[in-house]
């Protein structure tokens, strides 16, 4: 693999170098001599139709297409109520541009308009500032999803995981028909919704609500993909159900019913398996867990760690889930447009997860010379379930205001139990310490998020008026035990048996008031007010047992409760122009935080009391340039409060070699934030281009700082340090290779972080480099897709006052998948990764090989039915290895894994066509997976 993709890429690039390209280029006016701008300019194969390359004319009509290879073409240029204009173009010898000259187009008449309709769609069409491709004129194989559509899409990419990204830029939302699927998770309409039900991909930049609104361009952009259904499929319901099973009892069930009908969409996604298979994502995460947290300033933050939330939902970024998991999981949708003003959409969730984590665990502590290794080795059972339902209603009360209500509640029940022993080696490989510690624990949480969004519009243009407040709340009760036996080099030894009982609650209140002005030649002025009040209470009660009797633990149990408190007074001047927008603004932020610790160990209540004020400068810059380029700029600064767990002074045992103490004495953390990004796309060549740069440097930033004793035991708690900046980098370029049907793409991704550690009291300057490097090669055509890549972590840390510490790691991945549809009725598809993990410091190699095939064949009337052989891990190799680091010690984690196994699943699908009076006609069985 490693010799062969650079054999690969030098052809590939070879052919590129020495194949002679050409282009066309010209000016479309009307029949009165007007520029046309965005009038779609196409460039068909003379034999098929089929598309070679497109375009758009700029604000004066003219257009290039670059990339084209010799032949016989067909050219046409369209634009919305004219006549097309077709022409046969030969490229003359000698010659690398072919002139057109100046195309004129005619008014379009009515009959020709019925023909039209009726007729051979293009495949592309722009229209302003979206790109439109016609479904039908892309081929896709029998029962293939939405995503194998796009793959198919130029200037679209669909990576290894599933994730699109359009003109270089990542795609965040895909809407259908216009309404969101599921949330705004994208892969729940890609990976789920049939190929062959979409007439139209339509791509563009959406503005924010609140610009649609106003009419204010305040320059947010979210790359969106709407999926127009066919005519036929917005009166029917169609889906899928599958069932496998296979070796070493695993199990898999899908399934995938959805109905439309007069505005109105139902969904259904269910699924149960011990397969690992999870069928959620990024968006379904944060439902789940009751949203994402806000700080002062409007930044957005996540809080998960080993890829699962405090509540027990698994989070699938897209990388490989280890473990052993046993899953059943479902989802209901609706979006309903209840009449001209007034849409509701809402979806209830259920997640009930069993999961088996054998995890072992070899620590490498850089900076403690008198303990530099650690290894672990946890057991863990644990249960999960969750129920979740939002609602959202959208009413248009006239021309100048709406109301959006939106709502959420959710409800886990969560069981844990955890086996752990740890070793702790001094620097001749004795153990210092070793503790075994078994725990479990219950625990049930309830949220509650509602929110209401009023704005009104005058009736003079520019002047906007909006409020909205946001009320949540989340109660969180568990139950624990744990017993621990500590051992030590002495020979000394500790015994801990305890029960703890923890009840924590949450209340958030926010409310925001904003008002817009006009200035005059399209220049604007808003002010704007928030306040929010974050109230936090817990009471941890720690129990010593002694036999049958329970001793409170006055030591470790405590009552917490505080209030966060903000007002944030604000103003931003807005310039609006053609090609740019620019929005300059400052904030006065005063900020309360009160709190009360009751410790039980001295019966007395200690108070804290700090006022902060904080000065909130914002700016956002926009560029659009000609020909599908942009540039965007933008800075925003934020204050983040510390968590109630960090302010508790009261230590927590339950790891007795790992105490954690809070501190009441921490300040919020001040952060700002710089983006820079660019993109473009050359809709001639289809090449695309997308880079950004970043810079956050946080002050009085909380970090961890860690102790050690004597006996080597750590004790962890939150200090506040001067600084934390990080700096990253992301670019990619995509590069079509049209006469070979394939695509090229290269990603780089850059980030140098410089902070502080802390340990035994002594500060130490850190920086952490890592790189990482991915290239792709991809084949599409009819029959027969292909793919190979490679991608490349490295990761350096280095401490300014001790460079023997100093560490460098790879990881490494070269992979490749093919799918090749053969004899009308049958599908074979292979994926193979091939993993490495390098550490020359610690000799740490390790490669795994991973292949998996799977064989159908589709049959029944209509392609009704489809039987699927798959074999898992192939090779029988699969072993889950993460290795990260960070500025106290490198670690690498080997965890169990499904292993090799075999399953045989059947697919059949039901597809019924609705009339207007609701009955339902047809029956044809087709199968959407």
């Amino acid at each position: 693999m490693k010799k062969l993709l650079p054999i690969l890429l030098f052809l590939l690039i070879s052919h590129v170098s020495f194949a002679q390209k050409y282009a066309v280029k010209g000016r479309v006016l009307d029949n009165t001599s007007v520029a046309l701008p965005s009038a779609t300019v196409l460039v068909l194969q003379a034999k098929d139709s089929s598309l070679v390359n497109f375009g758009a004319t700029d604000v004066q009509g003219a257009f290039e297409i670059k990339g084209v290879s010799k032949g016989d073409y067909l050219f046409k240029v369209s634009f919305l109520g004219f006549d097309p204009y077709f022409q046969k173009i030969v490229f003359p010898e000698g010659a690398t541009v072919l002139d057109m000259g100046t195309v004129k187009l005619q008014p379009q008449s009515n009959q020709l308009k019925e023909v039209l309709v009726q007729g051979e769609k293009s495949p592309v069409v722009i229209k302003k500032d979206t790109i439109e491709f016609n479904a039908g004129s892309f081929k896709t194989q029998p029962n293939a999803a939405v995503e194998e559509l796009l793959k198919k899409l130029p200037g679209v990419e669909v990576d290894a995981e599933g994730n699109v990204s359009m003109q270089g830029e990542r795609v965040n939302r895909v809407t259908v028909d216009g309404k969101e699927f599921f949330g705004r998770d994208p892969k729940m309409a890609t990976k789920n919704l049939p190929a062959d039900a979409i007439d139209k991909v339509q791509v563009f930049d959406k503005k924010s609500d609140q610009a649609t609104f106003s009419g204010i361009d305040d320059g947010q952009r979210e790359k969106t993909i709407n999926l127009q259904l066919k005519e036929e499929k917005r009166n029917s319901a169609f889906g899928n159900v599958m069932a496998g099973v296979g070796t070493d009892e695993r199990y898999q069930a899908r399934a995938s019913i959805n109905r439309f009908k007069k505005g109105q969409q139902l969904s259904f996604l269910g699924m149960a398996n011990n397969v690992n298979s999870q069928g959620f994502g990024f968006d379904e995460y944060t439902n789940f867990n009751g949203g994402m947290s806000r700080m002062g300033g409007g930044m957005i933050i996540i809080s998960n760690s080993n890829g699962t939330a405090g509540n027990g939902v698994p989070l699938n970024m897209g990388g490989r889930m280890n473990g052993l998991m046993n899953t059943q999981a479902g989802g209901l949708n609706f979006n309903n447009q209840l009449n001209k003003k007034t849409e509701a959409n809402g979806s209830y969730f259920f997640n009930n997860l069993n999961q088996n984590i054998i995890k072992d665990v070899e620590r490498d502590n850089l900076l403690n010379a008198g303990n530099p290794r650690t290894t672990e080795r946890t057991t863990q059972d644990g249960g999960n379930l969750n129920h979740r339902g939002t609602f959202s209603l959208d009413y248009k009360l006239d021309s100048l205001n709406s109301v959006k209500v939106t709502g959420s509640l959710s409800y886990n029940e969560i069981s844990q139990n955890l086996n752990s022993l740890i070793n702790n080696f001094g620097t001749n490989g004795q153990i210092l310490n070793a503790s075994n510690t078994r725990s479990n624990s219950d625990g049930d949480i309830f949220g509650l998020n509602s929110s209401i969004l009023f704005r009104h519009r005058f009736a003079k243009a520019g002047r906007f008026m909006s409020v909205n407040a946001d009320v949540s709340a989340n109660q969180n009760d568990t139950d624990g035990a744990y017993n621990s036996d500590v051992t030590f080099a002495n020979g000394q030894s500790r015994q801990i048996r305890q029960h703890n009982e923890q009840e924590s609650d949450t209340r958030n209140l926010n409310i925001g008031v904003s008002h817009t002005e006009p200035l005059g030649n399209r220049q604007y002025l808003e002010s704007n007010y928030t306040y929010r009040a974050n109230l936090s209470e817990s009471n941890r009660e720690v129990y010593d047992l002694e036999g049958s009797n329970s001793i409170l633990n006055a030591d470790l149990s405590n009552m917490y409760e505080s209030l966060y408190l903000y007002h944030r007074l604000g103003v931003n001047y807005k310039l609006n122009r053609l090609k740019y927008n620019l929005t300059l603004g400052t904030s006065l932020q005063q900020s309360d935080l009160n709190g009360e610790v009751w410790l039980r160990n001295t019966d007395k209540k200690q108070d804290i009391n700090r006022d902060f004020y904080n000065i909130l400068p914002t700016a956002r810059f926009n560029y659009d340039f000609a020909n599908n380029r942009r540039l965007n700029f933008n800075y925003e600064t934020m204050v983040q409060e510390p968590s109630i767990r960090q302010l508790q002074p009261v230590a927590d045992i339950s790891n007795p070699l790992n105490i954690y103490i809070g501190n009441e004495n921490l300040i919020p953390s001040y952060m700002h934030q710089l983006r820079l990004n660019y993109n473009s796309f050359d809709a001639g060549t289809l090449r695309s281009f997308f880079g950004m740069v970043s810079v956050m440097h946080t002050t009085n930033a909380i970090v961890s700082a860690q102790s050690i004793d004597e006996n080597s035991i750590r004790t962890t708690r939150p200090v506040n340090v001067d600084y934390n900046t990080m700096v990253s980098a992301f670019a990619n370029y995509t590069y079509p290779i049209k006469k070979l049907n394939s695509r090229l793409h290269f990603g780089a991704n850059l980030r140098d972080q410089n902070t502080i550690s802390v340990l035994n009291d002594v500060e130490n300057d850190v920086n952490v480099r890592s790189a990482t490097g991915n290239i792709r090669y991809s084949y599409q055509k009819d029959d027969l897709n292909f793919s190979v890549r490679a991608d490349l972590t490295a990761q350096r840390t280095k401490y300014e006052d001790s460079n023997q510490n100093d560490q460098f790691f790879l990881n490494k991945t070269y992979a490749a998948d093919a799918n090749y549809h053969f004899l009308k009725h049958y599908n074979i598809n292979a994926t193979f990764d091939y993993l490495v993990y390098d550490n020359n410091a610690t000799n740490f190699n390790q490669a795994i090989p991973l292949l998996n095939v799977s064989v159908s064949r589709q049959f029944l009337k209509n392609n009704a039915g489809e039987l699927k052989l798959t074999a898992t891990n192939l090779l029988d190799r699969d072993t889950g290895i993460n290795q990260t680091a960070n500025a106290l010690y490198i670690e690498r984690e080997t965890l169990n894994s499904l292993g090799q196994y075999y399953m045989l699943s059947f697919t059949y699908n039901i597809n019924k066509h609705l009339n207007p009076m609701g009955n339902s006609q047809g029956g044809s069985i087709r199968i959407f997976r």
